[in-house]
């Protein structure tokens, strides 16, 4: 019976006769020569089976030609063909790396923020000095960056292996050298690709070929990212310690040196005590290399900063202030000329800036926010006038958000199984410490919660902040998004007396909006996520009757309560905040539907906390926000999605400028001619009013809480006299 004479059977050598070992010896018998015999399950394997072929059984793969070569044969051509590859891949890097760009003076990088339609907005470039000399400089000014970035930095070709193995097993130190990471600041990209290493440890190579240690050396210290946009060693030590970078201390040289494995994080002006930590590092690190004593690091101290202002140039625009941070934290490790697309429209922050202006301010402040519910921010002010004050209200001023945060109270009650219809007494307070009052001085023996959020009352607040617990209203403030503090068991948190930013207190809002918090405001496009990403995200939502009753509340505060001069067209929603002796005034709300709904906050207040006045969340503030909607959002509401300019390296554009069709007239008058109407802003006897003319129809607004405030105060007056 025939037989595969390929199927692997091991024999049983224990059981082999002298017939077996025979034929062991025994030369090639073809196969068509065999008799059936010699397969049987006693007999030995023919020549073709015998050990030594069986222990090698890839050999049948191979050509009959091939099967007898010995391992030098095989090993020279191995060899060759591994050679062959590196030629290969090293004339691809070579075609592809720059390298005749790698020995050219590095350009300081530069970022340039661009609307979303394309205009240029700001251009930030690095704040850089004269390169430094190794020669000049003292000997414990590189001894910590060879310490901790490179070791043997003298003793290597540009790579060394030895060190990537210590990186490994000790965590100090890092796996590139320093050659290599000069290497990667010609590549103009931070990416972590196995492409970019072997370009890397390409020019790595063709650095030390073509420069002297030295000049490696001073390169990588002129031109290295010390963190606070600083590049360059004489730049970081003129901005950490007010010094030229000759006369540094030894501690102060090894702070410096721990900078340059994170420098954004570890900056000692942000993070002081991580800088700390990793000052220690860098002196365990000359320890074990030999350029210190332990007595001598246990003597080095953490050394004090000497941070001075040095001709710092702001960018010109409040948006591009708080967005700029975001853009160089992206980009740190990165030496290119960079060009980010944000979320500005410019359409809409022109829109904001023309309505700021012709408001009636007189000294205050004033604040914007304009966003989209998934939090890409579109237009921000954040003051009057930002070459007079850059200092940024919508984002570093924390102040009282008033009435406003009464939407966390009221949303905490319904998510607690309270109803808009349920009531709850409008009665002043008579005991207790703690006796707030009515604005309006009204009260009534009780109210239902829609009316008491629409009419801002009080004293329903802080009593239904009582009912439902100052913990779960802090959990449905944390769960929007705001991250302040907000003190428990405190009854007049209900009133909006725990501080937080503009943006913030907006960002949740746009929580509510969406129907999806908690939203994290931008100023640069997201991308968009999968389903595994929405799966787990962790964000939560409103219940349909939640959401419905929340924005029904919303819609009466405008529609019948305090924030009637908010009014639109469109359905709307929103609600004012005042706080006490009007020393903040607000409206916070959004309108519009889809794509086109925004979420807005305005703010009003004096810089030195001083009262406004006559001035509340109820006029001013609303009445800008309706402006500002009406320009934005327009009749129809679906305002066109902006479209890319075709030359983003164009001059850039002012954002935060007066608008020359605003015309002051002197003592608080201004007029400002639209294409479309003429506004005149002035007020009488402390009471603001607006007169439009548009398309042929006079129209007359007037504060009208301010009014009623004036004609009490008359009144009051009267009866005294």
């Amino acid at each position: 019976m025939w037989r595969n004479p390929f199927r692997r059977r091991k024999p049983d050598y224990t059981r082999w006769t002298e017939r077996d070992l025979a034929l062991e010896s025994a030369p090639w018998t073809p196969l068509s020569d065999l008799d059936d015999d010699d397969y049987g399950p006693r007999a030995a394997p023919p020549r073709y089976y015998d050990r030594e072929r069986y222990r090698s059984g890839w050999r049948r793969f191979l050509p009959e030609r091939a099967r007898g070569r010995g391992k030098l044969w095989w090993g020279s051509r191995i060899v060759a063909a591994l050679t062959g590859i590196f030629i290969l891949l090293v004339a691809w890097l070579a075609i592809t790396a720059p390298l005749s760009k790698s020995l050219e003076p590095i350009a300081p990088p530069q970022i340039t923020l661009l609307a979303a339609d394309g205009t240029p907005i700001a251009r930030n470039g690095a704040v850089v000095d004269e390169p430094v000399q190794v020669s000049d400089l003292p000997a414990h000014v590189t001894q910590p960056f060879l310490a901790i970035e490179d070791r043997r930095f003298y003793n290597h070709w540009g790579v060394d292996p030895r060190g990537v193995a210590r990186a490994l097993f000790t965590g100090v130190g890092g796996g590139s050298t320093i050659t290599q990471q000069l290497a990667k600041f010609t590549f103009l990209t931070p990416e972590q690709t196995l492409t970019r290493k072997a370009r890397e440890a390409l020019i790595a190579f063709w650095l030390e070929a073509w420069l002297t240690k030295d000049e490696i050396l001073e390169r990588y210290l002129s031109n290295a990212y010390f963190g606070d946009n600083m590049y360059g060693l004489r730049a970081a030590s003129l901005h950490y310690f007010y010094r030229q970078p000759e006369n540094l201390r030894p501690e102060q040289a090894a702070m410096l040196a721990g900078l340059l494995q994170a420098p954004s994080r570890l900056a000692p002006t942000r993070n002081p005590d991580l800088a700390a930590q990793r000052y220690n590092l860098v002196k365990g690190a000359m320890v074990a290399a030999g350029y210190i004593t332990q007595a001598q690091a246990d003597a080095m101290a953490v050394p004090q900063t000497d941070v001075r202002t040095r001709n710092d140039l702001p960018t010109g625009t409040y948006f591009a202030d708080w967005a700029l941070p975001a853009a160089r934290a992206d980009s740190e490790m990165s030496y290119s000329r960079q060009t980010i697309t944000t979320t500005l429209d410019s359409q809409l922050q022109a829109a904001a800036n023309r309505v700021i202006q012709r408001a009636p301010l007189g000294g205050a402040q004033v604040a914007l926010v304009a966003m989209r519910p998934n939090g890409e921010v579109v237009a921000m002010v954040g003051g009057k006038d930002y070459s007079q004050s850059p200092f940024n209200r919508a984002t570093q001023a924390r102040r009282q958000p008033g009435s406003t945060f009464k939407l966390f109270v009221y949303l905490a009650a319904l998510r607690n199984g309270w109803s808009p219809d349920d009531r709850i007494s409008n009665q002043p307070f008579t005991e207790g410490s703690y006796r707030p009052s009515n604005a309006n001085g009204r009260y009534s023996e009780s109210i239902s919660l829609r009316e008491a959020f629409a009419q801002s009352s009080n004293v329903a607040a802080v009593r239904l902040l009582n009912e439902v617990g100052s913990k779960a209203v802090i959990e449905t403030a944390r769960e929007l998004g705001v991250t302040s503090p907000l003190p428990e068991g405190d009854p007049s948190m209900a009133l909006g007396t725990s501080t937080m930013s503009l943006l913030e207190l907006t960002t949740a809002y746009a929580g509510v909006a969406a129907n999806s918090f908690p939203v994290e405001p931008h100023a640069f496009p997201a991308g968009e996520g999968g389903w595994f990403d929405w799966l787990l995200d962790g964000r939560g939502n409103l219940s349909s009757s939640d959401r419905r009753e929340i924005e029904g509340m919303l819609r009466s505060a405008i529609n019948s309560g305090t924030g009637r001069a908010a009014t639109l067209s469109i359905a709307n929603y929103g609600k004012t905040g005042t706080t006490q002796d009007n020393r903040d005034a607000l409206f916070v709300g959004y309108a519009g539907e889809g794509d086109s709904r925004l979420v807005v906050g305005v703010w009003i207040g004096n810089d030195d906390n001083s009262p406004l006045g006559n001035i509340s969340g109820g006029g001013l503030p609303a009445r800008i926000w309706r402006d500002f909607m009406q320009a934005a959002l327009g009749a129809s509401a679906a305002p066109p999605r902006p479209t890319p300019s075709p030359d983003p390296s164009g001059p850039v554009q002012p954002q935060d400028v007066p608008d020359l069709q605003d015309i002051p007239l002197g003592d608080g008058r201004r007029l400002i001619i639209n294409d479309d109407e003429a506004v005149l802003s002035t007020d009488i006897e402390g009471v603001p009013l607006e007169m439009r003319i548009r398309d042929g129809e006079f129209s007359l607004d007037i504060d009208e809480a301010a009014a009623q405030r004036e004609l009490e105060r008359r009144v009051e007056e009267a009866a005294q006299q």
